[in-house]
């Protein structure tokens, strides 16, 4: 999806070894919905590799070859998933798929990568023909709202603490944000500060760029692509959507 995660690759799935919190929502949905999942932005295969573990055929795609490499990496340590996993490195803006699935996916923030208006019509658009009849997009987004209340800071925040799976090496991750009320745009930079057994350090910096939504605004852009929204949570277990809820998951059927 961006160039940010060719550089953070080699971390994601340590950064992310504790974000279980979602995988419940889409085994429900995925019972609900029998048939073919499409995950966008599929990555090392976090949800992926979840919903082809319990039996479902799931059909990833993302732009990044470092990232898919860890998830054949993962899928060569597991091998009975093969034949419910299919994956492709591809721009999902370009890619042609000619089935549909009963399930499409963007999951934990992804939406928030097509920060252009026209980006973002063309995506829905595509979802939305490869979205089977009776099928159901899901979108789970932070709760722009609670953000957009908050003060600024130019502060750089310790965000978590991790070891390294390959190295071993202890890595601090901090970050520097500032938003842009105007644009709903958020600019990061991730500092990943990766610390050796001999104490030195080894500073990998990840720019990050990504937009928020409302939902007037998503709502709208939802049915100029072809898309009724049916339910908005503010949580992953399916809590009402409220001013001050962390998430904002939609759930959407073609209309």
């Amino acid at each position: 999806m961006s160039a940010f995660y060719t550089i953070v690759a080699r971390f994601y799935d340590a950064e992310n070894r504790d974000k279980t919190d979602d995988l419940a929502l889409y085994s429900r949905l995925a019972s609900a919905h029998t048939g073919d999942i499409l995950d966008i932005g599929c990555g090392t295969g976090r949800v992926l590799l979840h919903l082809a573990q319990e039996g479902h055929r799931v059909f990833g795609i993302d732009n990044d070859a470092r990232m898919l490499a860890r998830l054949e990496g993962k899928l060569q340590r597991l091998p009975q998933l093969r034949e419910k996993v299919s994956y492709v490195q591809a721009d999902v803006m370009t890619y042609e798929y000619e089935r549909r699935f009963r399930l499409v996916l963007l999951t934990y923030n992804a939406l928030m990568h097509f920060r252009e208006q026209e980006r973002q019509i063309s995506l829905l658009q595509r979802l939305r023909c490869w979205l089977a009849d009776g099928g159901a997009l899901v979108i789970d987004l932070p709760n722009a709202g609670p953000v957009f209340a908050s003060e600024d800071t130019d502060t750089l925040a310790l965000e978590r603490t991790f070891l390294d799976d390959e190295s071993g090496h202890l890595v601090m991750l901090q970050s520097l944000s500032v938003l842009d009320r105007s644009t709903q745009e958020l600019r990061v930079d991730w500092i990943y500060d990766e610390i050796d057994g001999d104490g030195l350090v080894k500073r990998h910096l990840a720019p990050h760029q990504l937009r928020y939504f409302f939902l007037p605004e998503l709502r709208l852009l939802l049915e100029r692509c072809g898309f009724t929204i049916m339910n908005v949570c503010g949580d992953t277990e399916d809590g009402p959507y409220l001013a001050d809820s962390e998430r904002m998951i939609v759930y959407a059927a073609g209309s």
